[in-house]
């Protein structure tokens, strides 16, 4: 089993028995949940049904879902650490958070709702052609396959590195499950597993923080010591955007980003389309928020308890943990490791925030890959058997691509951490961009999707890459002592730990610090420093310029000849400002063929009575 030493005593620290069978018991649960709704469904060969959820789904296990979804365990782990290195600035992400729900609910979600399609990215054909989706689904295919495998080993190597947890085992284990219960049971599955396993998640948080509040005499006393040491604040109204965390950067920035994660993200769009009218679509959105602002509260709670804990005794610079991911793991045996099964309890915690995860992205790829991709140019005469037969097998192939991802990050190391984690940022800015130019901006034509696409994605690579590889010494953190630690001749970074904590510091987009000699900086630099919170709003305001110029220089496209429904309300509820004369409703013509209206979308939500027959804004 796997062991470490207590900071404060040197005693051995243990996972038991009990900590091993109920972090099991959390991947046997959810394997049998796949295995329920496969042999119930097992007649049922409908692809709307594994995907969507055949539009039946409740409101409360939708939210849940949507909430454990990027609630992931880089969250558990890394946003802890984050607190506990730069300080309780992040917190205001939760006013971002806010910001997204109601972009997703009343902006975004209205048109793909009524689209009424498995893949989201068929709008964007819909709008501008077949170039702009195929190029936006290759994007999200690399950002969501990165992005997987980097959710499945990072908490595998930091478990592996504190508590001896198998890296091998868990990786297996998460990536086998996952797929198992996601390949059996569809989005159904996936649903009532990440309602599990949130539950399990806010659990976790809540044992750990009980403990961690007790152990250092109290939640008032840890609050009063990290604001001594400066962690505590909230006050940073700095305009400059080099700035790593203002209100603005974190609050508005990330309010950006997070809408791009629950407005056009497939794996949230899957959810948000599996209810059964537009309004209870909605009411699940806003239903999820709670979630988000609790999972967030307590763990920036954990980091002010951690500091609190630690700040006689840095784990990293005294030397028992090498990287910052790992101090979490080493609280939890800390702080847990005294009573049977918490350690475990935790560790199903971090886990099921990495199954969340996984399951989310192979259910959207696999809706991608079958929709946008084989039947758009593979075959269009699928049976309905043959198309959910070929989906089962298509999330296979990912889960095995995924587990390949992990192995490459494993033996790769800092690098490709640090490129896949860079890769997600600088994708989500130009694919928002382009459903925000076609849904708000009737006047954006197919040129110009593809040049806003193409240029925003330029400029963010060079931008992203630029900041690793060729930029300035990043923010530097708050100090930490090592004077209470309970060995006295106190370990200085070795070479292997500091090169372990600049892999680390990717996770909070940060350079490990540096000493800045005194000379003339590039220019550039000051490009370089703008803060990973305002990539994705750059990058979609990089899109929307572009694609607009474009569009006014090769003929905007007509808002008489565009379906009124591949428009958001929120455009006809700013247009009604203008002049009756300016007013231009949109006709039945898509794409220059005229279509009835139930041929382009078959329902829309009426306010009273469920669904009627679409009608005109």
């Amino acid at each position: 089993m796997g062991d470490e030493y207590s900071f404060q005593t040197g005693e051995k620290r243990e996972l038991g028995i009990l900590d091993y069978v109920l972090f099991s018991l959390l991947f046997v649960a959810s394997a049998l949940i796949g295995f329920y709704h496969a042999y119930k469904d097992r007649k049922n060969t409908n692809i709307e049904d594994f995907h969507l959820g055949g539009k039946k789904m409740h409101p409360i296990p939708v939210s849940l879902s949507l909430a454990a979804t990027f609630m992931s365990a880089l969250t558990i782990i890394g946003t802890p650490a984050e607190v506990y290195t730069f300080g309780t600035m992040f917190y205001w992400i939760v006013c971002g958070m806010f910001i997204a729900t109601i972009g997703t609910a009343h902006v975004f979600l209205p048109v793909f709702y009524r689209t009424n399609k498995i893949s989201c990215f068929v709008y964007l054909e819909l709008r501008f052609g077949t170039l702009v989706r195929v190029f936006a689904c290759v994007l999200f295919l690399l950002q969501t396959l990165l992005y997987m495998g980097f959710v499945l080993y990072a908490p595998s190597l930091a478990f592996q590195a504190v508590t001896g947890l198998s890296l091998w085992g868990s990786l297996i284990g998460v990536a086998s499950v996952c797929t198992l219960y996601t390949m059996l049971g569809g989005m159904k599955t996936v649903l009532w597993t990440d309602s599990l396993q949130i539950v399990v998640m806010i659990i976790g948080l809540l044992a750990l923080l009980i403990e961690g509040t007790s152990a250092t005499g109290g939640i008032t006393k840890a609050w009063e010591i990290a604001k001594e040491h400066g962690r505590i604040e909230f006050g940073n109204v700095s305009p400059d955007p080099r700035t790593r965390h203002t209100v603005w950067s974190v609050g508005i920035g990330g309010g950006i980003f997070w809408s791009y994660l629950y407005g056009i993200n497939q794996a949230q769009v899957q959810r948000e389309c599996s209810l059964p009218t537009l309004r209870k679509s909605q009411m699940a959105v806003w239903l999820n928020f709670p979630a988000l602002v609790l999972i967030n509260t307590l763990v920036c709670l954990i980091g002010v308890v951690m500091f609190a804990f630690y700040n006689t005794c840095d784990p990293i610079k005294y030397g028992l943990v090498s990287k910052n991911d790992q101090l979490v793991p080493l609280m939890v045996l800390d702080v847990l490791g005294n009573i049977p099964g918490l350690s475990g309890i935790f560790m199903a915690c971090v886990f099921s925030g990495s199954l969340s995860s996984i399951s989310s992205g192979l259910s959207a790829m696999s809706a991608v890959l079958l929709e946008d991709f084989i039947k758009r140019f593979c075959t269009k005469s699928l049976t309905r058997r043959k198309e959910l037969i070929l989906t089962k097998f298509i999330i296979i192939i990912i889960g095995f691509t995924m587990f390949g991802i992990s192995i490459l990050i494993s033996q790769a190391g800092g690098m490709i951490i640090q490129l896949s984690y860079t890769l997600y940022s600088l994708i989500s800015g130009p694919l928002l961009g382009c459903f925000v130019g076609g849904m708000l901006f009737p006047w954006t034509n197919k040129y110009g999707a593809v040049c806003g696409l193409a240029t925003s994605l330029t400029i963010m690579c060079w931008l992203g890459f630029g900041a690793v590889f060729d930029g300035p010494p990043g923010t530097l953190p708050l100090p930490v002592h090592t004077d209470g630690c309970y060995r006295t001749n106190s370990s200085l970074l070795t070479t292997t730990s500091i090169s372990n904590m600049q892999t680390s510091a990717i996770l909070h987009n940060v350079t490990t610090p540096t000493t800045v000699e005194n000379e003339v900086e590039p220019l550039v630099y000051d490009f370089y420093r703008i803060s990973y919170q305002w990539y994705t709003g750059l990058g979609m305001l990089i899109n929307l310029i572009t694609s607009l110029i474009v569009s006014i220089f090769t003929g905007r496209t007509n808002r008489a000849t565009l379906n009124d429904t591949l428009i958001s309300p929120l455009f006809f509820k700013l247009s009604s400002c203008l002049p009756r004369s300016k007013r231009t409703k949109g006709t039945i013509k898509l794409n220059g063929n005229t279509q009835s209206k139930k041929e382009s979308v078959e329902y829309i939500e009426n306010e009273n009575n469920g669904y009627v027959k679409e009608n005109a804004f």
